[in-house]
């Protein structure tokens, strides 16, 4: 058999397990596995892993209208720079991607620009709830976000009628932000002028756990699958083991990673985010969860905001930092230091949003799939420098950080997208296809 593409000599993770075996790649897609004949190219993957290639489903790229933060091209460049081969990109800009005609825009934006395949959602208001069960499976939409809390920008959903007003438009598993609007702001006063540590007093534990209850019940009320994004509590996740027939979640590095004790004193407002950086507690139990298996995807969150914007003095000051670049090391440090095992990483960055977002042909190294594939050395160990970020507001709370195992290359429907730090000639990022969508 002829293939475009072979890849070989790495040490493939397959559905089974890992093997020593040759990948074929035909026409972007997966055409054979173990022994592989003649090909175009052939990439040499001896020493490396190569995993399914990781999906990003919760970025911010700011485009349209927040250019100075983050765009689709800097955005997706970063994003495959860190190893990402998919990212679902988030509603709130400016205008916000809550019609039609913003998700057609969005589609146009990216064609010939983003590095990476991608994914747009479209924003629930208390206006576009009726025209949400056809938004939702608009070609190239990830579905419907929910913001229950405020955040950056101006999307809100808050009162539990409109909740369920649009929980009872359409048929496709929506994203929540659950943070209680109204906890936070009869607890506004708790915001301490100039000290960023006050943050996650402001946006407490119970304002998350709150929403979380609420969109759970209104959601099994309506029949309605839900995912609810960037858990931050020990809480939540055991609440939510408790409804996942109806009810998927996620956890972000950052939140597994950092610790409010070490990040306010250390980072300032460059560790402020919604929902915030919590206490070492709140971490070590976010990870006692994940080893029992509640979250489902791991997401980064990805919301960037320039340097002249975080120096202001908080609560002025905005929340969100970057992460799409950073997803992959960061947890490959974890696997390297014993925390997770690089199966179950997996499948929080692969399997797992196949799975629970109905992504057509994505998500496993088997035949018949694209042949999307994250390389990783797993042995490298290395220091996060600024000039290998790509994000435009320059800037990471992990700068610094010294590191064991990283993304080599990214490689996408068969093309080398990048692979050793340096990219391809183009862009070649196209729209996510999902079952429920494409396919009746």
């Amino acid at each position: 058999m002829t293939v475009d593409l072979k890849l070989t000599g790495g040490r493939v993770h397959l559905p089974g397990g890992p093997a020593q075996v040759d990948v074929g790649v035909r026409d972007g897609r997966i055409v054979a596995i173990g022994t592989v004949g003649d090909a175009g190219e052939t990439v040499d993957c001896t020493g490396l892993d190569v995993l399914p290639g990781v999906i990003d489903s919760q970025v911010h790229f700011r485009e349209p209208g927040l250019e100075a933060k983050e765009d689709l091209e800097s955005g997706s460049r970063a994003a495959v720079l860190g190893g990402v081969t998919a990212v679902f990109e988030m509603p709130n800009t400016k205008p916000n991607t809550d019609s039609a005609e913003a998700i057609e825009d969005k589609l146009a934006r990216a064609k010939g620009r983003m590095w990476c395949d991608h994914a747009f959602y479209v924003g629930a208001t208390n206006h576009n709830a009726a025209a949400l069960a056809e938004l939702e499976r608009l070609p190239g939409t990830a579905g419907v976000k929910i913001f229950m809390g405020a955040s950056t920008g101006d999307l809100l959903v808050s009162d539990d009628a409109n909740l369920a007003r649009v929980l009872a438009s359409g048929h496709r598993r929506v994203a929540i932000h659950a943070e209680d609007e109204d906890r936070m702001n009869a607890r506004a006063d708790a915001r301490v002028a100039g000290d960023p540590s006050s943050h996650p007093v402001w946006r407490d534990d119970e304002s998350a756990i709150l929403a979380t209850r609420r969109i759970l019940r209104l959601a099994r009320e309506a029949k309605r699958r839900i995912h609810v994004l960037h858990v931050t509590t020990p809480a939540e996740l055991e609440l939510l083991g408790q409804h996942k027939d109806i009810a998927t979640c996620e956890v972000t590095p950052q939140h597994l990673t950092l610790a409010g004790e070490d990040a306010y004193p250390r980072l300032g407002t460059y560790a402020q985010m919604n929902p915030p950086i919590r206490s070492g507690a709140h971490r070590d139990g976010l990870w006692e969860w994940l080893r029992q298996g509640v979250p489902d995807v791991l997401g980064s969150d990805h919301a960037p905001h320039t340097r002249e914007e975080k120096a202001r003095e908080y609560p002025a000051s905005p929340s969100g930092m970057p992460g799409v670049q950073t997803l992959l090391p960061l947890m490959l440090n974890h696997v390297a230091e014993g925390r997770l095992t690089l199966q179950r990483l997996i499948d929080l960055t692969s399997a797992g949003p196949h799975r629970i977002f109905g992504i057509a042909g994505k998500g496993r190294v088997a035949v018949g799939y694209d042949a999307d594939f994250t390389v990783v050395d797993l042995k490298a160990r290395w220091t996060i420098k600024d000039e290998w970020l790509a994000s435009r507001c320059g800037w990471s709370p992990f700068t610094g950080m010294t590191l064991t195992g990283k993304p080599l290359g990214t490689i996408i429907r068969g093309n080398r997208v990048m692979w050793d730090g340096q990219l391809a000639e183009a862009a070649i990022g196209a729209p996510v296809r999902f079952e429920s969508v494409d396919f009746g």
